[in-house]
């Protein structure tokens, strides 16, 4: 893993000239786009060494560059990308904040109705599941889910996400069959998507988490057996591509193989992922 924890500015930075400043200065409704490939590209590799540091210094960078360029539509891919890092490192008033702009971005853009309107839905919604607020959680999913209807096919890998997330939410709020049938519907699209066994374990676990909580670890032994071992399964497919996603997804199920008694896949699952990032 690298140890560089901070950025070059010709890391992320546009050259940007002068008469260009001045320009915003006389017009200030000029938009200025980001080079929203390269701020991605970058933060993919931060991602993929686990750098979260670094991460939220790049899109605090490009954040700041949206705005002065006034490009809303940066902004919201950014506000996106936000949402999802704060989320993961639990630092719930930034990823709140991020939330709420990311909201009103679409209604100032006019985005109702389209596929990033959906996306942004989905990652707000999660947001909101993962501090707590499943009720409203669920509100956002449906939102998400309608966008997505009126633009995507419906085997698209993005549904898999939706109905993952949504199961969750559904299934805190103790609506299990309607939570079963969202893993259902999830694991049916991601069996059938070239790379979608990843995602496919991960909502094994979550229906043994379904059996666990609704039925109890007696009532629900089998079947909880029956997912753990076949999300074990897909996640040791050879043909899976050893990448950071890989390693990410090792991190995220190995407390579950381990709560379920599987101590030494679990710790397979950490040697994996800090494998792939040391290699980074």
């Amino acid at each position: 893993m690298s140890d560089k924890t901070y950025l070059d500015r010709e890391d992320y930075e546009e050259p940007r000239c002068v008469l260009c400043m001045d320009a915003h200065k006389k017009d200030e409704e000029k938009v200025t786009r980001i080079d929203a490939g390269r701020m991605l590209k970058k933060l993919d590799e931060y991602f993929s060494y686990n750098d979260y540091e670094s991460a939220e210094r790049h899109l605090k960078f490009w954040l700041t560059e949206a705005q002065f360029g006034h490009d809303k539509e940066g902004e919201l891919l950014i506000r996106n990308e936000q949402m999802g890092l704060f989320r993961k490192i639990g630092k719930k008033e930034e990823a709140y904040a991020s939330l709420e702009r990311a909201v009103s971005l679409l209604d100032e853009i006019g985005l109702e109705g389209t596929e990033i309107y959906g996306t942004t839905f989905l990652n707000a919604a999660t947001v909101l599941k993962t501090f707590s607020e499943s009720e409203k959680a669920l509100e956002y999913y449906k939102k998400a889910e309608k966008a997505y209807e009126k633009r995507l096919e419906k085997d698209d890998a993005k549904f898999a996400g939706l109905y993952n997330n949504m199961g969750l939410a559904l299934a805190d709020l103790k609506r299990f069959d309607e939570a079963m049938d969202c893993y259902n519907r999830a694991k049916g699209i991601m069996s059938k998507i070239p790379g979608g066994k990843l995602d496919e374990a991960i909502t094994y676990l979550n229906m043994a988490d379904l059996y666990r909580e609704r039925d109890g670890f007696d009532g629900g032994a089998e079947s909880i057996a029956e997912c753990v071992d076949k999300a074990q399964e897909l996640i040791n497919d050879e043909k899976l591509e050893r990448n950071g996603y890989y390693a990410f997804v090792c991190e995220k199920c190995a407390p579950s193989f381990l709560y379920y008694g599987y101590f030494a896949f679990a710790e397979e699952l950490k040697e994996r992922a800090k494998s792939i990032y040391e290699r980074a």
